[in-house]
C-alpha cells in the first residue's frame, strides 16, 4: 500500500510537471516567431523594434505575474479541501481583477509607452516601429492577464494540460496569421503586431472554452455572485498574497535589470557574454519551473485537505525530480556547455571572452534547486509573506556581494552575486520552512 503510494505520488508530480515543462517552452516561441519573421523584411530596424517592444512586453506582464500564482495557490487549496464554492469564486474574482488591470493599461498605455522607451533609448527608427507595434498590441493586455487568471485556475484544479493547448494553439494562430499580414498583407511590422495580437485573443477564448468544459466535468455551477466576490475574508486573502508576491517580483525584477545594466556598463562584449550566458539559467529555469508548477497544485491540495503525510511526501518527492534535473542539467552544462554557446553565436571574440566566465554555469542548477522547489510549495500554501522576506533577503545579498568584489572581480563579481542570491533564497526558504511552517503543519 506505502509502495502504491510513493509510486502515485510521482505520478501525480510528472502529471503536473511534463506538461508544465512543454507549456514553459512554447512560451518564448511568440517573440521567437515574430523575430523570425520580421528578420526577412530586410532591415535591422524591424529586428530591433520587435526586440524593444517584445522587452516591453515580458517587463509588463512579469509584473503581473502574481495573477496566476496567487490564484493557483488559492485554488488548490480550496480543491483539496472541496470548497466548490470557492474554487469558482477563485476564478472569477481572478478574472475581475484581470480585466481591471488590463483596462487601466489601455488608459495609461501612452504614458507606458513614453516611459519605456525613455528607459530603453531606441534609436528613432526603431522607436517609431517598436511604438506601432506597442500601440497594437497593447489591445491584448486584457486577453494576456485574463490568461494568467485561467492558467493559474487551471493548476490549481491539476490541469496542467490546459495550459499547454492554449500555448500550442496561441503560437499556431500568431504563426498563420503572422505570416498572412506580413508576406500577404504587406503590413510589415504592425502585420507581426496583429498576428500577436489576434493569437491572444485566441488563446483567451479557447481558455473559456477549457473552463466550460471543466465545469461540466467537475459539476460546478457557473454562476457568480455579488456575494461571492466580495466575501471579505476571501478578498483579504487574494489581495495579501497578490501584494506579497507583487512585492517579491519587484525584488526579482530589481535584481535581473541591474544584472543587465552593470554588464552592459562594463561595455558591448561582456554584454554580449551576460546575456548569452544567461541563456543557460533561462533553459534551466523553464524545466524547474515546471517541477515549481508541480508543487504549486499538489502542495496546494494536500495542505488544504489537512493531509499533512502525503504533503511532506510529495515535497521529499519534489526535492527527489528537482535533485535529478540540477544533475543532468549540470552534466550538459559541464560536457556540453561551449559547444551549446557556439549554438547561439559563431562571433570568436565572444565565445572567447565567455571562456573565463563558464564554470559559472556550471554552478546554476545546484544554486537554484531549492529556491524553485520551495517557490512552487510556499505558493501553494499561500505562504507568500515568507517568500517575500526570502527574495528580499537574497536581493540584498546580490547588491552586497556584487559592491564589496566587484572592484577587483569585475564581471565575476557580477555572477558571483548571482549565484549567492540563486542559492540564499533557497536556503532562507528552508530556514523559514523548517522554524515556522512546518512547525504548524506539526
Amino acid at each position: 500500500m506505502k509502495t502504491a503510494s510513493i509510486s502515485g505520488s510521482h505520478r501525480e508530480i510528472l502529471q503536473i510537471t511534463l506538461p508544465s515543462i512543454l507549456s514553459n517552452i512554447t512560451v518564448p516561441l511568440l517573440s521567437l516567431v515574430d523575430l523570425t519573421i520580421v528578420g526577412h523584411l530586410g532591415s535591422a530596424v524591424y529586428i530591433g523594434a520587435i526586440a524593444i517592444g517584445g522587452t516591453m512586453f515580458n517587463m509588463i506582464y512579469w509584473i503581473f505575474a502574481f495573477l496566476r500564482m496567487g490564484t493557483t495557490g488559492i485554488t488548490s487549496q480550496a480543491y483539496g479541501s472541496h470548497r466548490t464554492e470557492a474554487e469558482v469564486s477563485t476564478l472569477y474574482r481572478s478574472l475581475t481583477i484581470a480585466l481591471l488591470l488590463g483596462l487601466l493599461l489601455l488608459l495609461f498605455q501612452s504614458q507606458i509607452l513614453r516611459l519605456a522607451l525613455w528607459i530603453m533609448e531606441p534609436t528613432a527608427d526603431v522607436g517609431k516601429y517598436a511604438s506601432l507595434y506597442f500601440s497594437i498590441c497593447i489591445w491584448g493586455a486584457p486577453a494576456m492577464l485574463a490568461q494568467y487568471g485561467f492558467t493559474g485556475w487551471f493548476l490549481g484544479m491539476q490541469e496542467a494540460r490546459y495550459p499547454l493547448y492554449i500555448a500550442l494553439f496561441q503560437n499556431i494562430v500568431n504563426i498563420l496569421c503572422s505570416l498572412f499580414f506580413v508576406f500577404v498583407s504587406q503590413l510589415g511590422v504592425g502585420g507581426v503586431a496583429l498576428g500577436t495580437l489576434i493569437a491572444q485573443y485566441a488563446g483567451l477564448f479557447l481558455a473559456l472554452g477549457l473552463c466550460r468544459n471543466l465545469f461540466r466535468r467537475k459539476h460546478l455551477s457557473g454562476r457568480c455572485s455579488l456575494r461571492m466576490l466580495s466575501d471579505r475574508a476571501a478578498l483579504l486573502q487574494f489581495f495579501r498574497v497578490n501584494r506579497d508576491i507583487f512585492l517579491r517580483t519587484l525584488c526579482l525584477v530589481a535584481v535581473t535589470l541591474y544584472f543587465t545594466s552593470s554588464g552592459s556598463r562594463q561595455g558591448d562584449l561582456i554584454l554580449a557574454v551576460n546575456v548569452l550566458l544567461m541563456q543557460f539559467f533561462t533553459l534551466y529555469s523553464y524545466f524547474m519551473d515546471g517541477l515549481a508548477f508541480a508543487a504549486e497544485a499538489l502542495s496546494g491540495k494536500y495542505y488544504g485537505a489537512g493531509n499533512t503525510q502525503r504533503f511532506h511526501t510529495t515535497i521529499r518527492h519534489l526535492f527527489l525530480w528537482g535533485s535529478a534535473i540540477a544533475v543532468l542539467f549540470t552534466l550538459i552544462y559541464i560536457g556540453g556547455g561551449e559547444h551549446f554557446l557556439s549554438l547561439l553565436t559563431n562571433e570568436p571574440d565572444v565565445l572567447s571572452a565567455a571562456r573565463p566566465y563558464h564554470f559559472w554555469t556550471y554552478l546554476i542548477p545546484a544554486a537554484g534547486l531549492c529556491a524553485f522547489v520551495w517557490d512552487g510549495v510556499f505558493i501553494g500554501i499561500t505562504a507568500t509573506r515568507q517568500m517575500l522576506v526570502s527574495m528580499f533577503f537574497a536581493a540584498v545579498l546580490f547588491f552586497t556581494v556584487y559592491f564589496s568584489f566587484e572592484a577587483n572581480w569585475h564581471n565575476h563579481a557580477l555572477w558571483a552575486a548571482f549565484l549567492v542570491y540563486l542559492f540564499s533564497r533557497g536556503m532562507i526558504q528552508t530556514v523559514l520552512y523548517r522554524g515556522t511552517i512546518k512547525k504548524k503543519l506539526e
